[in-house]
């Protein structure tokens, strides 16, 4: 097998997504890869549990890609062996009346991780610059001062949520977050077969939306939002990794093999140490501990 390397991913750049590749071939077979996936997502696990117990940092994983992509499954087996008590997955879907007497940002802000934990956004603040750019009619549901149609929305008003968007994630930076944002590249071919698996499978029939449909018409709107997005916001301490997503398997190992690589370069996040006074008394407590029974 290959090694992956965390830069090869990296956007780091101007990117443009119809010139990079859906697929990639790391040098192994199915059962390879899935053995790999399970030895390092223990070892992320690990990494998690001393990160729980430093309780200086936290990590925001972001996950965007249009419908079929793989962001589910991917969430579920890249997590799998976390302990529950340090991971929260959120799924943003349409806001509701309670988000919506908010600003965009209000209720992904709500949501961030403790201290210690893995947050994981299944979708996330940028929708609000994908999914409501596609459908402009979105906005007028936030009641912004002066935009009361689609046509009073300003020329600039993308710029500034990008802008927004970059100020949001470097102030989580400067606070002790540890972000990484994830596109799962598919084609638009893969995604043809996945949606006709969900029809044609019954099993999976209750995953299928005629909405699938509608949105997969806005194929290209959505890939030219995507590629300003990702050119427009990643930097070096919330960068965006573009990931071949046609293979399930192969994009599952190389996310968490990112992951990890990224997470290996905070040194500084240790277990604790006991304190003196307690290390100095460590003899006299476990010979409490031993003469009870």
């Amino acid at each position: 097998m290959e090694k992956i390397n965390a830069n090869d991913f990296r956007v780091t750049g101007a990117v443009s997504l119809q010139n990079l590749p859906t697929t990639t071939d790391i040098g192994a077979g199915e059962d390879e890869v899935v053995k790999k996936l399970a030895k390092t997502r223990q070892k992320l696990s690990s990494m998690q549990d001393v990160m729980y117990a430093h309780k200086k940092y936290n990590v925001l994983v972001c996950f965007q890609g249009m419908d079929t992509s793989g962001k589910d499954s991917l969430i579920r087996e890249v997590f799998r062996e976390f302990n529950p008590r340090g991971v929260e997955v959120q799924s943003f879907k349409t806001p509701t009346s309670t988000e919506l007497e908010h600003d965009y940002l209000w209720r992904h802000y709500i949501k961030l991780p403790e201290k210690g934990k893995f947050g994981v956004f299944n979708r996330s603040h940028y929708e609000n610059v994908l999914i409501s750019r596609v459908h402009p009619e979105y906005v007028l549901h936030e009641n912004i001062p002066g935009i009361e149609s689609v046509d009073d929305i300003p020329k600039d008003f993308w710029k500034k949520r990008l802008k927004e968007i970059r100020n949001f994630e470097s102030h989580l930076v400067n606070n002790g977050t540890i972000v990484m944002k994830f596109f799962l590249h598919i084609s638009k071919e893969e995604q043809r077969e996945r949606l006709l698996r969900r029809l044609d499978e019954e099993k999976h029939n209750w995953k299928f939306s005629p909405d699938d449909l509608k949105e997969r018409d806005c194929w290209e709107a959505y890939q030219e939002f995507y590629e300003e997005a990702i050119n427009e916001t990643s930097v070096k301490n919330a960068p965006w990794f573009i990931i071949p997503a046609d293979d399930k398997d192969t994009a599952r190992l190389i996310t968490a093999k990112i992951i990890r690589q990224e997470m290996k370069k905070y040194k500084d996040i240790t277990e604790p140490e006991l304190s003196e006074e307690i290390q100095e008394r460590i003899a006299f407590y476990r010979k409490k501990l031993n003469e009870v029974k």
